[in-house]
């Protein structure tokens, strides 16, 4: 839109011809000054329109006309204000009506004051308008489009308010810290955590000041901090992340993690007292028996290990110990009560030991073992013995019941009855088998000739490879129950020996030589076959779970023989669950994680049997994820300790947490079975739930749920 010039007035008459030199050079400057103020309005970033006092415009540009959709052919210098308010509505750019809009502006107009005011068009833009009086009457407007902007900042509200939400809502305590390393953001549940008050932590405050503020308010008992501040310049400049505990003077313990971020780093503390205790109980509960707390046979052999690698000089006797009439107490007084003997022995083997070196452990059942150092002699040894059969046989007395058990020992010594830990133990055994096979309470040293269980050991061995070919062997299935739904959905198979000579033989006494055999491997197939060939025949909703050794696996063949076995069934691969030991996962060969990846892969579903018995299993969960953990029937017979529940309630969490099913072994009650369910847990397994039976009472029992469920 052309601005207005203004008109230079002329001389009359005869002063014109006088003074026309001026007049025209006056004209000129005012051209001049014209072109400029046109120019420079019209570049104007923002619309501007003046009117005079009449209400009539008198100049604007055209940022004017664009932002407010004008028509530059109505827009002339000289229309009135109403009638550029009633045009804009015309064209549907205003969202009131001419005389509405007309009386929004009126009081600004009369003021004769500066204002400034935003109006939102009926295209939902935000336009500012800037109102200034002219002087001589009149005024002028400066129109400034700020929809961006406001979107903009409106953007960064929402932004700050989900920031300001997520702080305050987060379990984790916070801290920001600037590039200079500044406390720039502190959450309230950084307060909370540490008890502590703003004014205790200001903004502003530097890493080092914060940490020496923990130590003068006695949080922190011991901390260098010199040592912490340098650990976090070189994290942040290698651009790392760095994690560390925190252990408080109150006993919790705290992660921190620090995390680069833009030239400074974030700190967050979360509280993981629970965690690391429940994972400290899981370690312990590894490496000890949870009835007596004494190290179990893993932890043994560990310490033996160790032993070994230090006995240099100073022998050291190995003692292997068996309960006498243990039995009779379980059967007349209930096993409750032979569980609370067990507690007692153990108490008083611990304090039959000399000092810390001595080791004491409990290998399942009525089964010890002790790691005597520094013996000097079999002098030594037989002392312990002697003392061990005198404090043992004292009398037991427990709510007015008075019980009594004695103990048989067998000794090896080293270095003299074997140089490694498996030839001492195997030794001692053998000395306790044959005291035992001489009377009660009594104590022998191992002799060369003690090969007389190694004979029957070996007769064993001919009767079991003699067994296959004569199809001496059997499956029994027992039944795995959905615990939210009550259904059985899946079966384990349990191999056992009924031999013509020797009557059924306990899978303990068979599986364990057939392992060191070899022939494990010939049993696995075909019990692997037989379970698959008996499943085929079941609803298809029920899984069969079949027991695996670390030799089947490591056979190199395995795979084909699962494959085989699914082929000839026609059993689907995702029926069929192989159950697996930590053994197995201890074994991180490629071999061993090649086969069992190999088979996840086809569908078959990998179980990790006795969770929580043998080694560490949450780290092997972490290196091969498996479709289900079995909790150990120990833990459950214990459920109603508070310690042995908390155990079962963080595996099953674990599993949940992970998506891994978890099962009990062992379910015998229905109080056991209620404490399962509330927990979350998402199978059962055990005499409650069925005995072992043959795949024709098996089959039987599925027809029936499968009726009822038709029926229902």
């Amino acid at each position: 839109m052309p601005v207005a010039h203004v008109k230079a007035g002329s001389a009359a008459g005869k002063r014109k011809a006088i003074r026309i030199g001026p007049a025209r050079r006056i004209a000129e400057e005012l051209r001049a000054q014209n072109e400029r103020f046109s120019a420079a309005v019209e570049n104007m970033s923002h619309g501007l329109c003046m009117f005079d006092a009449e209400e009539r415009m008198i100049i604007c540009n055209r940022n004017y006309i664009d932002l407010f959709r004008l028509d530059a052919k109505v827009m002339k210098p000289g229309i009135r204000f109403f009638d550029i308010l009633q045009h804009s509505v015309d064209i549907g750019i205003a969202s009131q009506s001419a005389e509405e809009l007309y009386a929004v502006r009126k009081p600004y107009i009369d003021g004769a004051k500066p204002s400034t005011y935003e109006e939102t068009l009926a295209d939902g833009r935000i336009i500012v308008i800037s109102h200034r009086p002219l002087a001589s009457g009149g005024w002028v407007s400066i129109y400034e489009d700020v929809t961006e902007q406001r979107r903009a900042e409106e953007e960064l509200k929402e932004q700050h308010r989900r920031f300001d939400a997520a702080l305050a809502n987060m379990s984790q305590g916070l801290l920001m810290y600037d590039a200079d390393g500044k406390m720039i953001v502190r959450n309230q549940r950084f307060l909370e955590l540490y008890k502590v008050t703003a004014a205790d932590f200001p903004f502003g405050t530097t890493h080092r000041d914060a940490l020496e503020r923990l130590l003068e308010l006695g949080i922190y008992t011991e901390l260098d901090v010199a040592s912490e501040v340098a650990k976090t310049e070189a994290c942040l400049q290698a651009g790392k992340m760095h994690s560390t505990y925190r252990y408080l003077s109150d006993g919790r313990t705290f992660l921190v993690v620090r995390q680069p971020m833009g030239g400074g780093w974030v700190v967050t503390f979360d509280d993981v007292t629970e965690r690391r205790r429940a994972e400290e109980r899981m370690t312990h509960l590894a490496h000890h028996d949870t009835l007596t707390n004494l190290p179990n046979r893993s932890m043994f052999r560990e310490r033996l290990d160790q032993a070994l690698s230090e006995a240099k000089i100073a022998p050291l006797a190995i003692l292997s110990l068996d309960l006498d009439r243990f039995k009779a107490v379980n059967d007349t007084f209930g096993h409750p009560a032979g569980d609370w003997l067990l507690k007692c022995v153990a108490e008083r083997l611990r304090r039959c030991l000399r000092g810390e070196k001595d080791v004491v452990a409990r290998f399942g059942g009525d089964e010890f073992a002790i790691i005597q150092s520094d013996v000097r002699g079999a002098a030594d040894a037989e002392k312990l013995a002697k003392r061990i059969i005198e404090v043992i046989g004292k009398p037991y007395r427990d709510k007015g019941r008075e019980m009594h058990v004695g103990v048989s020992l067998g000794i090896a010594l080293y270095p003299g009855d074997g140089q490694d830990a498996d030839t001492l133990l195997t030794n001692a055994d053998l000395a306790l088998y044959r005291g035992k096979s001489e009377g009660r309470n009594i104590y022998r040293f191992f002799e060369p000739g003690m090969d007389a269980m190694v004979r029957e050991r070996r007769a064993l061995e001919a009767d079991l490879e003699a067994a296959l070919p004569r199809r001496e062997f059997e499956l029994d299935y027992q039944p795995i129950l959905d615990i939210a739904s009550g259904d059985i959905v899946g079966a384990e198979a349990l191999m056992r020996w009924r031999s013509p000579s020797r009557g059924l033989v306990p899978p303990q006494e068979f599986i364990a030589a057939a392992e060191e055999t070899g022939l494990i491997v010939q049993l696995g197939d075909w019990a692997l076959r037989k379970a698959c060939s008996a499943a085929a025949g079941w609803p298809r909703d029920v899984r069969m779970a079949v027991n695996v050794s670390a030799a089947q696996i490591k056979s190199g063949s395995f795979a084909r023989s699962v494959i085989s076995a699914l082929a000839c069934s026609g059993l689907p691969a995702s029926r069929l669950e192989l159950e697996i030991t930590e053994t197995v996962m201890m074994d991180e060969s490629d071999k061993v994680l090649k086969t069992l990846s190999q088979l996840r892969g086809l569908g078959v579903r990998i179980a990790l049997d006795d969770f929580g018995t043998g080694y560490s299993s949450l780290g092997y969960l972490r290196r091969f994820p498996v479709d289900k953990i079995k909790i150990d029937r120990s833990f459950i017979h214990d459920l109603d300790r508070h310690d042995t529940a908390a155990i079962v309630r963080t595996v099953i969490g674990l599993g949940i947490e992970l998506g891994i099913t978890v099962t009990a072994e062992g379910v015998e009650t229905e109080a056991q079975l209620d404490m399962l369910r509330k927990a979350g847990c998402g199978e059962a397994q055990g005499f409650l739930i069925g005995v072992p039976a043959k795949a024709s009472e098996m089959s039987r029992l599925l027809r029936s749920q499968e009726k009822l469920r038709q029926s229902g």
